[in-house]
């Protein structure tokens, strides 16, 4: 069974519940116990993402808005008041700890879209390099039902594989997965551990018991096959006392649903799945490279095939012809065509923007 313990890269799911209570007020000292928790795990060198509910809940509060459901267009103005209010809460919280807080909003489309992905994926990967709590929300101010998750279950889940992440852990009102609803079934109990979710296991999922959280146990089951699918574990533990992280980490009661290998090799299967959609031939000494798990850079490609956009699957050809990897390249291919024999620096001279080193990096490769 994972433990928080183990963690490498972790990300946490907050909903609003847990996070604001009456109208629009946040449980600060609720909210300082979990800094607490997070200071703790970044100084043993584990990487944090918060993926925080709230904006509306807090906009709300702030407008005066009545209780209930709201408008679409009320809704995206209560995000707009509240957003800023959510990152002042975690700024304020993370900062005496010296840590800094990064506010990312995201929409469906920014996962959908494999151009949005790699330039997520990529501002996380630098965010969390430079030490940084990013704190994710799905970005309401913009979204309309077409383009929303709904639910920030679903939405940490993925961005818990977009960026490699080993474990997520959902901070619910609920500790765990019951065989049947705990609250009108004297005779549930909780799973401690679930190997795969099988029809069963869906059959016990319930609705949401709090009016301020819109994901049930249906949405966390969702988030469960996603995290699973990418090589993440996941827990569902109750997270309304102080220091719930501390406290899932000593025991604390869960269910945890195991990851199907790790997140990188979850990762490479998605990625050689693939179909390619163009080709770079490479020379001698990129093939070596490759060899030795480093990035292709524009300096070893002697060949381009298009046409390909940016984030699309490409075949790396050896010296030859041979197909001997394939990866997710960042460039479109008149911009690799411009840039390939040339080395990383003189990219921003060629294109008349700054570009990314690697044509391909080697996380978003297989060999």
């Amino acid at each position: 069974m994972a433990s928080l313990k183990t963690a490498r890269r972790l990300v946490v799911k907050i909903g609003s519940a847990l996070l604001v209570e009456g109208q629009g007020v946040v449980r600060n000292a609720w909210l300082q116990s979990l800094a607490d928790d997070v200071a703790g795990l970044c100084k043993g060198g584990v990487d944090v993402i918060l993926v925080s509910s709230g904006s509306i809940a807090l906009g709300r509060g702030v407008l005066g808005l009545a209780p209930g459901a709201l408008p679409l267009e009320q809704s995206q103005a209560a995000a707009a008041v509240g957003q800023i209010r959510l990152a002042r809460a975690y700024e304020e919280v993370l900062a005496p700890h010296g840590l800094v807080a990064a506010q990312v909003l995201v929409t469906l489309e920014d996962t959908r879209d494999r151009r949005r992905y790699l330039n997520t994926r990529a501002t996380l990967e630098t965010l969390l390099a430079m030490g940084t709590v990013p704190i994710v929300n799905e970005n309401d101010t913009i979204a309309t039902d077409e383009i929303r998750y709904g639910d920030n279950d679903r939405l940490a889940a993925q961005i818990a594989v977009t960026v490699g992440a080993d474990q997520l852990v959902l901070l619910s009102d609920v500790d765990g997965l019951y065989t049947a609803n705990p609250q009108t079934d004297p005779s549930a109990r909780r799973l401690d551990l679930v190997t795969r979710i099988t029809p069963e296991i869906e059959a016990m999922a319930g609705d949401p018991v709090s009016t301020l959280s819109k994901g049930g146990m249906k949405t966390k089951l969702i988030a469960a096959r996603v995290a699973s699918a990418g090589g993440c574990a996941m827990a569902i533990t109750a997270g309304a006392g102080l220091h719930p992280l501390h406290a899932l980490a000593n025991g604390a009661p869960a269910t945890w649903f195991a990851a199907d290998g790790d997140p990188q090799a979850a990762r490479k299967r998605w990625i050689g799945a693939m179909k390619p959609a163009g080709a770079v031939g490479i020379d001698a000494g990129a093939v070596e490279a490759l060899a030795q798990g480093k990035s292709l850079l524009p300096a070893g490609v002697v060949s381009v095939e298009g046409p390909f956009g940016r984030g699309m699957p490409v075949a790396i050809l050896a010296p030859g012809g041979a197909r001997i990897g394939l990866g997710l390249i960042r460039y479109t291919s008149e911009e690799a065509l411009a840039i390939m024999g040339h080395r990383s620096g003189e990219i921003g001279d060629i294109l008349g923007y700054a570009g990314r080193a690697a044509l391909i990096h080697r996380d978003d490769m297989v060999i």
